[in-house]
This record gives C-alpha cells, sequence and structure tokens, in this order.
C-alpha cells in the first residue's frame, strides 16, 4: 500500500483506567475500516524496549503489523534512540503539561520538546494508518495528557470518546491483583490502588476530558455501563461519531449480550486483548458486594459532582 499524506483520522478512548476501554477498542477495532492499536502510550516502553507480547500473542518485535509500522515510520524501529523518545514523552505528555499543550509559546523549552514528539506520534499513527489501509486508527490510551497532545500534533483529525464509568466500580476494580500476560519470563502484575487514590485520579481525569470540547475537540461521552447494556446501539453510536463508513450489517459480530472478537495489534491494555472468540458481556458490578461501605461513601465524598453529572446515582 502506498503512503497517503491526507489528515490521519485518530479516534481516542480517554477517561480514567479500568473503565472498559480495552473492550471498547476491541469492539470498534472488528469494524470495517477501524484499525486498532492499544494503548500508544505505552508503546515506547513496552512494545519497542522491553518487546512485551502485542494482542496477536507475537512479541512485539516478531509481530508483522508492528515491524511493517517500524519501517514505514522509521526505516524500522532500531533506527530511533527509544531512550531520547521516553525522555521527550515525560517532558511533554503529562496532566501537569496540559497548560503548556494549549499554551505551548509560553514556554519554548516545552514547544520545541513537544514538536519533536508529536512528529514521532504522527509518523507512527500515519505508519499504522497506510499498514492497515484503514479509515481511523483506534488509540486507548486514556490518559487525558495524551489527548491534549494529539490535539496539537500537525497531521491528525482527532475525535475522543470519552468512556466513564461508576467512580466506585473503578476504585474496586484498581484494588483486585491482575496478572500481565504480555509479559514473558516472569511473573508481573498491573499496579493496584486504593481506593481513595482511585478517586482522585477518576475525578482528575474525567474533569480534564470534560473540558476537551472547550478547545474545538469532537468528543462524545459513553457510559460504561451503557456499553454492556445495549452493545450495538452504543457501538453503533461511536461508529457514526468516528466517521466510518461501515453500516450497521458490518455490526453482526455484536449481540445482546456477547461478542465474537479476532486476534487484533494492540500494544498495552488490559488482560482480555490477548481473548478471542465469543466473549461474553456483562456488567461488572461486584463494587456493590465487595466494597467496604466506608471505602464507597469516600469515593462518592470525592467524585459526586462528576457522578451526578453522568447520571450515576450518589446517598443524599
Amino acid at each position: 500500500m502506498t503512503a497517503r499524506d491526507d489528515p490521519v483520522a485518530v479516534l481516542y478512548i480517554g477517561g480514567s483506567g479500568r473503565s472498559g476501554s480495552t473492550l471498547l477498542d476491541r469492539m470498534l477495532g472488528q469494524v470495517p475500516g477501524a484499525c486498532s492499536l492499544g494503548e500508544v502510550v505505552h508503546l515506547w516502553a513496552r512494545g519497542v524496549r522491553d518487546d512485551e507480547r502485542c494482542g496477536c500473542g507475537e512479541a512485539f518485535s516478531a509481530c508483522p503489523f508492528w515491524s511493517d509500522v517500524g519501517e514505514r515510520a522509521f526505516g524500522g524501529w532500531d533506527h530511533i534512540d527509544v531512550g531520547e523518545v521516553l525522555a521527550l514523552q515525560s517532558s511533554v505528555d503529562r496532566n501537569r503539561y496540559i497548560p503548556l499543550a494549549l499554551a505551548p509559546w509560553v514556554a519554548p523549552a516545552y514547544r520545541r520538546a513537544a514538536r519533536r514528539y508529536e512528529a514521532y506520534l504522527e509518523r507512527v499513527l500515519r505508519a499504522a494508518r497506510d499498514a492497515s489501509g484503514a479509515e481511523v486508527v483506534i488509540d486507548s490510551s486514556k490518559h487525558a495528557s495524551t489527548a491534549y497532545v494529539y490535539r496539537a500534533t500537525p497531521g491528525l483529525d482527532l475525535r475522543v470518546v470519552h468512556l466513564v464509568r461508576d467512580a466506585r466500580g473503578v476504585a474496586y476494580s484498581w484494588t483486585k491483583q491482575v496478572a500481565k500476560p504480555e509479559v514473558v519470563g516472569r511473573k508481573e502484575f498491573m499496579p493496584r490502588f486504593r481506593p481513595a487514590k482511585a478517586a482522585r485520579w477518576w475525578l482528575a481525569f474525567n474533569a480534564l476530558f470534560d473540558l476537551l470540547p472547550a478547545t474545538g475537540v469532537p468528543t462524545m461521552l459513553l457510559r460504561y455501563e451503557s456499553l454492556i447494556r445495549r452493545p450495538r446501539e452504543q457501538t453503533e453510536r461511536a461508529v457514526r461519531f468516528a466517521r466510518l463508513s461501515a453500516g450497521s450489517d458490518d455490526l453482526g459480530f455484536i449481540g445482546s449480550d456477547a461478542v465474537q472478537l479476532t486476534a487484533t495489534h494492540t500494544v498495552a491494555g488490559n488482560p482480555m486483548r490477548f481473548d478471542s472468540g465469543r466473549l461474553e458481556l456483562r456488567l461488572d458490578e461486584a463494587w456493590r458486594r465487595e466494597l467496604p461501605a466506608g471505602d464507597a461513601l469516600g469515593v462518592e465524598l470525592v467524585t459526586w459532582p462528576l457522578l451526578r453529572r453522568y447520571g450515576y446515582r450518589v446517598r443524599s
């Protein structure tokens, strides 16, 4: 496939971690014209540097899709200094730098680093679009700061699905121990956080995505609970929002309570990115039984303004 110089259409899935972003990414990645990339924010460390497994099951360095992307973007991943890219990312892609992303002229050093990092991102996303032949590439990184970096990146046509889940469910999910199957040769687990810390992150991330439309980025709000209860309807909403040419007939893989998934080339994300075949869709509300009442109340006290904004019930 030949390279194209038109803007790269990017659908970014943002919000708090443990909100169902990998599931939404996988579902949208099944739609004709879409290419699911997983969490691109972790591409440089977990893919290029650490050679963790792609969603297809192969090591990053052995994955034919990501090898093609690296060749198209840089002449091969070994032609970039991953340490330099990670240093640029650390100096640009953090929530504390969002004010500078909105007004880069205030800090010339930030502006120079941002332009260099944005160039790396644009080349990767363009190469992924061209390698897959997709209309839209999907990044489910979730991080608010990454969305603001994308907003400023030349050559990208950005749209954001702001995915929200009940903060109490998110807080409970972060207390569970989850293994990382993408790590080979050793046992490693995803981080765990106390409910109070998870609640603060939930509030901060979602508040930053609430502000994004004011900067001119088209944004669609989607509740995790609605996606599970009405998967086809909500996926159709996202497909229309992303301006994919796929029609209703292309969503036959979505049933009322299950989806049929095939392997995708996702870098980082929830372990379910390795699952293929029939996947049952069940609303995970274990927090109602398992989250201690004091922790649940504490999460509500921290997050109640946005819980109410998104239509969740809180105690009086």
